[in-house]
């Protein structure tokens, strides 16, 4: 069994790389042909594989607890009242 965080998932992680991979080697769109695209992909790629490491979670339940406690003294009255007050301005 592989223990995630419980504030994000599977999916925001490769989220993440595509995001990575948008800014790193999509962008700038100068391409003359998808084989430099597919080039400049398995480049980044390799290059990705050789340095990455694993992550350290460091988000833990007492991390959760605080954050909760945080969000509990937020009633929703005091929203409405942040609401109005930012209508005001």
């Amino acid at each position: 069994m592989a223990h995630t965080p419980v504030h994000a998932s599977w999916l925001n992680q490769i989220e993440i790389y595509f995001s990575v991979v948008q800014r790193k080697v999509v962008q700038p769109n100068d391409f003359t042909d998808l084989l430099q695209v597919r080039d400049r992909l398995r480049a980044f790629e390799d290059r990705y594989n050789a340095t990455a490491q694993p992550f350290q979670w460091r988000f833990t339940t007492s991390d959760l607890d605080d954050l909760l406690a945080r969000l509990d003294r937020h009633t929703p009255a005091d929203r409405q009242e942040e609401f109005s007050v930012a209508l005001a301005a």
